[in-house]
């Protein structure tokens, strides 16, 4: 990935907090030669650098993965920043976002039980702590069944590269007129983007908080 200077994520601590907060990936793999790309959630362990997945079996992606050094790019919030907010007119339209892309090697998981484990963590992160379903309720022989549909994966991280593009490369009373006119704007994208500007601006860092 394209990095200038003034955009790159350099704590390793704030890519993994992006990946665990937008966690829903795209993982590109070489496939039959070509590229293919799948679109689904991958969980972090952070502790032992690897990302957990699985994929449906009548996906083709996984049947020659195995071992593939592949990449997962997490997408974090993306907004159009317009020149009309500008103080000129000199200017050309732009995009403002954060990225997070883990390059690693593909492992298939061939035990049922750290598959099992995965897909615990995986209703764990995404279920409402009041939630009241739990996989350990499901009943074991379709458990058994639905599992048999799926392959799973891990992913050993051997690199990562953050980018949080926020506008830095222009001047902070442009910067402050741009996140004026985000703050006006109702999408979520628009609002997350506006607050990751103003933390950058006062802490002189980009911050995800």
């Amino acid at each position: 990935m394209y990095i200038p200077p003034h955009f790159q994520i350099e704590d390793v601590e704030i890519a993994y907090n992006i990946i665990k907060e937008y966690s829903f990936a795209t993982l590109f793999s070489q496939h039959n030669g070509i590229p293919f790309a799948t679109h689904l959630p991958l969980i972090l362990d952070k502790e032992n650098k690897y990302l957990y997945g699985h994929f449906a079996r009548p996906n083709p992606q996984w049947k020659d993965i195995n071992n593939q050094i592949v990449l997962a790019v997490f997408h974090g919030p993306h907004c159009y920043i317009s020149p009309s907010w500008y103080e000129t007119n000199t200017a050309v339209p732009t995009w403002n976002y954060v990225t997070v892309h883990v390059y690693g090697e593909v492992e298939l998981i061939k035990d049922e039980q750290k598959l099992m484990d995965s897909l615990h963590e995986m209703v764990l992160k995404y279920e409402a702590p009041n939630s009241s379903y739990r996989l350990q309720d499901v009943d074991a022989d379709f458990l058994a069944g639905m599992n048999k549909g799926i392959q799973g994966f891990k992913i050993k991280i051997n690199k990562i590269e953050g980018k949080a593009k926020l506008s830095q490369n222009h001047s902070e009373h442009r910067q402050e007129r741009i996140i004026t006119q985000l703050e006006q704007i109702s999408n979520a994208d628009e609002k997350k983007i506006s607050a990751l500007m103003k933390s950058n601006l006062k802490n002189n860092a980009f911050i995800n908080e």
